[in-house]
This record gives structure tokens, C-alpha cells and sequence, in this order.
């Protein structure tokens, strides 16, 4: 039995007879990708019975898994864990099908229109500059904690009207609510009870703003304003989606930051091309997005029977969609192990596709380019101290919880 996190080969140099792919295995949190590639070559429809849960690995399979929402349905959400599909005050329009999908999205992607994101990169600047300000001098910093962890968490909280007080401990818990435990495929219990504290920071949020509206301008307010179907959202409503915010709308982007840093230290050749063009920073971004994407799979449930690579995957069924696996496809991609800042990326899953693509992913980008323009420009040669890096272990979402740094400014 080979382990997801072992490189797969055999004693005659080919591919061992079978792989245990378990994202609950902190072995394969530190690089997955072998094992997505056993997957790809010899199980493209694997089935994990032990946890539960069926996986498509190919780039072909998993873009069709994303646009067949007639057989693969989000009614139960995007998680793997039973605890999350259960937790109704954290199941966003995330879990939900066409049409009341499209309603609710419609309603909040108010805040995420070209102009309205364009409008932000000031603000994405002047805190991207004040962040690398307040370490320039050492020559040193963690970046997760000094840098990446932050600012995303701001430019969602002020999106959100949450105070800046409020969102270190935020921040904290949303750490806590996606970690888990090496081979346990249940959220621990400090995940639980922090889910919980976000779901009442929340839940009295929202109630604050009902009994004295104020700024409709932020997201909390238009989403209280608004309307669905001729009725309003209720609170339930209201707070799954500043759940999902504060979860997908910062840790991604945390994430993509320090992978970008990282990969980019460990690519010299490709380093010294970003730091002699800056119009290929915008690359850089969507190369690592494609290489190492913070999002490395999402669930989905069979609403059918159905038939795949010769197997048939049954009637509610959890299947995974495996992103990072798809994005190193080497049926789709040409040298995809090869990191490029100047490769043609599109096709890219690392936002999903169709229906469900990422609300945020237009934020996302602007806040990975113009911090990394900035970086650049401040930090031109900076190296990566990995005696001290740490990763985040987690079922889905993959980066560095600790990734210190050293610079000459």
C-alpha cells in the first residue's frame, strides 16, 4: 500500500498497484502531486470507500463536473466533512442549485463588479505599502503573519463593514475552522467552536445593522436591503455569506500570496525575468494559480447514477473534484510540472468553472498583482528561510501558515 504522500513508484520504476488518496493525510499536504498524477494515469474515477467519497482527477472530467450541475449538485456544499454539509448557518448560496443559486449570487455580486473592484486598488496599495513598511527595515519578516494573513482579511472586512478590532480574532478563527487533524476526517473540535464564535460574531453583526441601518454602500447593509424573490434574507441567510467571506475571501488569497512568493524563490530562472518586466507579474499570479492552487478540491453530490471511466459512481455519492490535480493535467497542459510566469494559462480551474465560479476571483487577482507589483518593487531580492516554513493541513485548501523571509531592501 503506497500513501498519498509518497512518491508513487514501484522497485521496476512503473506505478505501484494502488494509492490511498486521503486528503487527511498530512504526508500528502507537502506535495500531492505524484499522487495526482497515479490518480490521472490509473484510477481517473477513484472511490475511497473508507472515507466515503468518490474523486475525478483529470482536466476534462473535473471541467465537466463543474458545468453538469443537472448530476453533480452543491445542494450539500462544496466540504467533505458530514459536519459542514450539516451546519446550516455556514451553507451559503455555496449549497445551493439553480435558480435560487443564481438569485442570491445575483444579489451579492453587486459588490463584485469590474468597477467596483477597480475602485479598491487604491486601498489594496496603500495597506499592501504600509504592510511592507512596517518590516522593510528589519530585513526579515513572516510573511503569513506581517503581510499575507493580513491583508486580505482587511480589504474583506471593510467590504463587509466589520471593524478593524474585530478582525484579528476573526482571522484567528478562521484559521482553527479549516485545519484538521492528520488522518481524521472530521473538523476537530476547536474548529467547531470556532465556526461557532464566527456564527455569533455574526449573527449579533447582523442584528446591530437591522436595529440601526447605516452604510448600505458595504455588503452587509446591501445585503440586508435587498430583496429575493419578493422576500428579504433572513438572517440565517445573511450570515452564511459573511461566513463564506471570511473563509473563502481571505484564506484563498492568504495562501496564493505566500505560494507565489515561494514557488517564484524556488524557480531562479523565472525570479530574475519577474524582477527585470513587471508586466509579467500578472503571470506570476496566474501560473501559480494553475501550478499550486489554494483551492485543491471541491465536493460535490451525484444527484444520479453515473457512468464514468468504466465505473458507475451511485446516486448521492460525495465526489471530489480534485482542481490541483486537474491543473497539472498532462492530457491538457504541455510540461505542466514546469512553473512558467509566461505560459498561456488559460484553462486554468484554480477559480472552478460555470455556475459556481469563484464570486471573488476578479478581487483575488487584484489583490495578489498589486501586492506582488509592490513586493517587487520593495524586495527585489529576497530568499525564503525554509528551516522555519510550516504548512496550513487542511482537506482542501493549500499554503503555508508560516513562511519567513529575508531581503535586502
Amino acid at each position: 500500500m503506497v500513501y498519498a504522500g509518497q512518491a508513487p513508484e514501484r522497485r521496476d520504476g512503473g506505478a505501484p498497484r494502488v494509492v490511498v488518496f486521503d486528503p487527511y493525510d498530512w504526508k500528502i499536504h507537502e506535495d500531492p502531486y505524484p499522487s495526482y498524477r497515479w490518480l490521472r494515469d490509473e484510477a481517473p474515477c477513484y472511490q475511497n470507500e473508507r472515507l466515503g467519497f468518490w474523486a475525478l482527477s483529470r482536466h476534462q472530467d473535473v471541467l465537466a463536473g463543474f458545468l453538469d450541475t443537472d448530476r453533480l449538485s452543491n445542494r450539500q456544499g462544496v466540504a467533505l466533512e458530514r459536519q459542514v454539509r450539516e451546519a446550516r448557518q455556514v451553507m451559503s448560496f455555496l449549497a445551493m442549485d439553480p435558480p435560487r443559486h443564481d438569485h442570491l449570487r445575483n444579489l451579492v455580486s453587486r459588490g463584485f463588479t469590474p468597477r467596483r473592484v477597480r475602485e479598491l486598488e487604491p486601498r489594496v496599495r496603500e495597506l499592501a505599502t504600509g504592510y511592507i513598511g512596517a518590516f522593510l527595515e528589519k530585513g526579515e519578516c513572516e510573511f503569513i503573519a506581517e503581510f499575507a494573513g493580513r491583508l486580505p482579511m482587511d480589504v474583506v472586512s471593510e467590504m463587509l463593514g466589520v471593524p478593524a478590532e474585530d478582525r484579528d480574532p476573526l482571522r484567528g478563527w478562521a484559521d482553527l475552522v479549516v485545519h484538521r487533524e492528520e488522518g481524521k476526517a472530521e473538523v476537530p473540535p476547536e474548529g467547531m467552536a470556532a465556526a461557532a464564535r464566527m456564527i455569533g460574531y455574526f449573527s449579533k453583526h447582523v442584528s446591530a445593522r437591522r436595529a440601526k441601518p447605516s452604510n448600505v454602500d458595504d455588503l452587509t447593509g446591501a445585503l440586508i436591503a435587498a430583496e429575493l424573490d419578493g422576500e428579504r434574507l433572513d438572517d440565517e441567510d445573511i450570515i452564511a455569506f459573511l461566513f463564506l467571506m471570511i473563509i473563502a475571501g481571505n484564506e484563498t488569497t492568504t495562501k496564493l500570496l505566500g505560494n507565489a512568493l515561494y514557488w517564484l524563490w524556488k524557480h531562479p530562472d523565472q525570479q530574475r525575468k519577474v524582477m527585470q518586466n513587471e508586466a509579467l507579474v500578472p503571470g506570476w499570479v496566474e501560473e501559480t494559480l494553475r501550478f499550486d492552487p489554494s483551492s485543491q478540491l471541491l465536493g460535490r453530490t451525484a444527484c444520479c447514477d453515473i457512468e464514468c471511466h468504466g465505473r458507475s459512481i451511485p446516486e448521492g455519492a460525495r465526489v471530489a473534484l480534485l482542481i490541483g490535480s486537474a491543473n497539472r493535467d498532462e492530457r491538457y497542459w504541455k510540461d505542466p510540472d514546469v512553473y512558467d510566469v509566461e505560459r498561456d494559462t488559460k484553462g486554468s480551474l484554480a477559480f472552478g468553472q460555470g455556475t459556481h465560479f469563484c464570486l471573488g476571483a476578479s478581487l483575488a487577482r487584484l489583490e495578489a498583482v498589486v501586492s506582488l507589483q509592490e513586493l517587487r518593487r520593495r524586495l527585489p531580492r529576497y530568499e525564503v528561510c525554509e528551516t522555519g516554513i510550516e504548512r496550513v493541513h487542511s482537506s482542501n485548501v493549500r499554503g503555508f501558515a508560516r513562511l519567513p523571509l529575508r531581503f535586502e531592501r
